[in-house]
């Protein structure tokens, strides 16, 4: 199975342990500009610009543009987002959506898109975008809903909801902040490198498997603890 992820930072994040959690069943590749959001990605196909890190497992593999990596293999899936501070304001969606959704049905007729949902910040995050959602995680994460909703919708995409994975994850006493447990993000938006990564990925497996379940995994990243890794399987 062929996957590509036009994304970010957070797609970054979301790919990091795939190949692993599907014991290399799978071949991913994220296409990687940190920040980079739906108008960033359209200028780009406009203007052929090679400005992606072609990753495999959140690493280099080397420099390329949308317009290459789409013609590169045979995809199966290909992935869109919007840029995580944006991804709750539904006025910031159109006309790139449109543009770059068809551009992708041109270039890769077979490929099945799907939107993937992003996350909210974390409660005590200082990143600037925070202020868009009156620095609440909780309205962060109902306006990502509602605005992903209606996209979905409108292009039939499919959804992988990693939005709720992180927010059913905020309710474990691990990753409780107002109880003393430990963020699952590492700087206030992005995912801690272990387990908020390796939650990512299952939500991932999950959908690409098929399954409807990350229960089957096995894999889990080094120095976790398994009874946690248990926890976020099954989420």
């Amino acid at each position: 199975m062929n996957i590509l992820c036009i994304g970010n930072s957070f797609s970054q994040d979301a790919t990091r342990y795939l190949h692993q959690i599907s014991n290399e069943e799978f071949y991913v590749r994220n296409l990687y500009i940190g920040g980079c959001s739906l108008e960033t990605h359209v200028n780009n196909i406009k203007e052929a610009n090679a400005y992606y890190e072609y990753q495999k497992n959140a690493s280099l593999r080397r420099m390329i543009s949308i317009n290459e990596a789409l013609k590169l293999k045979k995809w199966d899936y290909v992935t869109v987002q919007q840029v995580y501070h944006l991804s709750g304001m539904i006025e910031t969606y159109e006309p790139y959506m449109e543009f770059l959704i068809n551009y992708i049905k041109e270039s890769c007729p077979g490929a099945k898109i799907v939107f993937h949902r992003t996350w909210a910040y974390d409660p005590m995050s200082d990143h600037g975008g925070f202020v868009n959602y009156n620095r609440d995680t909780k309205y962060m994460y109902q306006r990502i809903c509602e605005a992903t909703d209606i996209i979905a919708k409108k292009y039939g995409l499919d959804i992988i909801d990693n939005a709720t994975a992180v927010e059913e994850a905020r309710k474990l006493p691990e990753f409780d902040v107002s109880r003393g447990g430990v963020s699952i993000n590492r700087d206030g938006f992005h995912l801690s490198l272990d387990y908020g990564r390796y939650l990512a990925g299952l939500t991932m497996y999950k959908y690409f498997s098929g399954k409807g379940t990350a229960k089957d995994v096995t894999f889990e990243p080094e120095n976790t603890d398994p009874a946690i890794c248990e926890k976020l399987r099954q989420i």
